[in-house]
């Protein structure tokens, strides 16, 4: 039988997390919590005698090695990966991946982050296509980040905060620890059920006191427990905001914020009762630790256009309903419109150019975007997002011509580098709607030689090669994606197809395309045999 505990104590990194305002769990949220149930309970099974000790103090990485952590957090990541909820958007990633470099540094330099975790835990963020506001730390060094939560964040100071606090989660090896103290409460419910089961017979009473007894201090230990790695997390997480470049006011602000929203269902149980500490408790210790004197009277940075308009795409992209996206086309054309401040302006242009996009209404989407980018004319790294947007929206429409000038324009802001991600793949698709895709095969090979778990350049790069009429190398580029996703059966059966291709062409094939496709066939088959012996 399962033990209806130890996903509880599970609940500090999987749960809904203090920045989750609402109870429904999107299809993202319940993949991460119902793969991490399924595997820890596995780990517990097999837990060496040794964990039978006591409770670790704060620091301790607990019993699970770093190895077995990052294997346990490929075994989920591949079942969010197939998720519908999963989106690779490159816009907000890339936005989100400029604040959460940043603080890597800064745990790397604050002695945070060890050499070891940073050589074998994967450090990716994962993006959830869902309105709640939500983030969560996973084993191994993933993190995922719902887009809600982008979409309501009105600083980067506080996004950085909310990735500063599940940072700390990792670096302090929280799901290792939690599972050593799962561990420990076995014996305890085990005795539990033992002097249950003996008092049976005298007093019936006597044995569901005993049982819940025993559950009931066992769950209290792991509450206890995970309101201390709450803390922790805070504690750390704010320390590596000013080194990174952002201010640490962030952590006030992104509670204050939950405070409001929690009011919505927030049933006011006793600090003791829960697993996370109230978050007024943690607005307190966060206020209590920023010195008055250094920014007297300040809050949070100022919300940038750039962030409005990131913040805006999020709202979109997270698929709100046909109702809403007409309603946010309609906003700029309200009174008033032109008398609020710009970053509203600008988160309101954008959401009704991108939302007129995805609406098929591109007279709609050129007209916002047109106004957008007279108002982002001053701020470079603001008009280099309006100006992806632009070609975003004429490749939409079918004009490679008008995209392919979008991209200059964007490279022309000093910010819209061929090199950065963004860029990379929206000039690869204007390339390939252009009949160009020769133009696009050098900087992508550069870039998944750099970025080999890049699963969306794979793919488009397979792209690239069948439109230039190179199978072999094409059917190679879609293994390798699949190999990214950690999809091994999958990636096997593209390298197996590519073998009998290459078979097929004889002494016309590129032998040099075959010999790779031989020996990654031979790593991935080797992968998956591993990958079946875990299941």
């Amino acid at each position: 039988m399962r033990n209806r505990f130890w996903p509880r104590g599970l609940a500090a990194l999987l749960r809904p997390h203090p920045l989750a305002i609402f109870s429904k769990k999107s299809p993202f949220w319940r993949a991460s919590q119902a793969f991490v149930a399924i595997n820890i309970a596995a780990i517990c099974l097999t837990f060496p005698a040794h964990a039978q000790s006591q409770l670790p103090t704060l620091g301790e990485s607990g019993d699970l090695t770093t190895s077995a952590e990052r294997r346990l957090g490929d075994r989920i990541i591949r079942e969010l990966y197939r998720d519908p909820d999963y989106i690779d958007d490159p816009v907000i990633a890339d936005y989100v991946q400029g604040i959460w470099q940043p603080l890597m540094e800064a745990a790397r330099v604050r002695g945070e982050l060890s050499a070891e975790l940073d050589e074998r835990f994967a450090w990716e963020i994962l993006l959830g296509r869902d309105r709640t506001v939500n983030a969560f730390a996973l084993p191994g060094g993933y993190l995922g980040v719902h887009l809600g939560l982008v979409g309501v964040v009105t600083t980067r100071d506080e996004l950085a905060s909310v990735l500063a606090h599940e940072l700390s989660h990792v670096t302090q090896r929280h799901i290792s620890r939690l599972i050593t103290q799962q561990s420990k409460q076995t014996p305890l419910l085990l005795g539990a059920l033992v002097l249950g089961a003996l008092a049976a017979s005298k007093n019936p009473g006597a044995t569901q006191a005993l049982v819940v007894g025993g559950q009931a201090l066992a769950m209290q230990n792991q509450l206890n427990f995970s309101r201390d790695m709450e803390r922790e997390a805070d504690r750390i997480g704010y320390g590596l905001m000013a080194p990174a470049g952002f201010s640490p006011l962030g952590f006030v602000s992104m509670f204050d914020k939950l405070q409001q929203a929690n009011r919505l269902n927030d049933n006011g149980s006793w600090p003791y009762l829960r697993s996370h500490p109230l978050t007024s408790e943690r607005m307190a210790d966060m206020q209590s630790r920023h010195p008055p004197a250094a920014n007297p009277g300040q809050a949070t940075g100022v919300t940038s256009l750039e962030h409005a308009m990131v913040a805006a795409r999020a709202r979109v992209l997270s698929n709100p309903g046909v109702d809403t996206l007409r309603q946010w086309i309609q906003e700029p054309q309200g009174i008033g419109f032109a008398a609020q401040p710009p970053q509203r302006r600008a988160a309101a242009l954008y959401a009704s150019a991108l939302g007129a996009q995805q609406l098929r209404d591109t007279a709609g989407a050129r007209s916002a975007v047109q106004k957008l980018e007279t108002l982002a004319q001053a701020d470079p790294a603001a008009l280099r997002l309006v100006r992806l947007l632009r070609a975003e929206i004429e490749l939409a429409a079918g004009d490679a011509s008008m995209a392919q000038a979008a991209m200059l324009e964007a490279k022309g802001t000093g910010l819209g580098a061929t090199t950065r991600r963004p860029e990379l793949l929206l000039r690869t698709r204007i390339l390939l709607q252009a009949g160009q895709a020769s133009a696009a095969v050098s900087s992508l090979q550069t870039w998944v030689a750099n970025h080999p778990k890049d699963a969306s350049a794979w793919q488009l790069l397979a792209a690239v090669w069948q439109a230039q009429g190179q199978g072999l190398r094409a059917v190679r580029a879609e293994a390798e994606a699949h190999a990214a996703r950690y999809d091994y059966a999958a990636a096997v059966d593209r390298f197996k197809a590519g073998q009998d291709l290459a078979r097929r062409g004889g002494a016309a094939a590129d032998h040099i395309e075959a010999s790779i496709i031989d020996t990654r066939l031979r790593a991935t088959e080797s992968l998956l045999r591993e990958q079946a012996a875990e299941r």
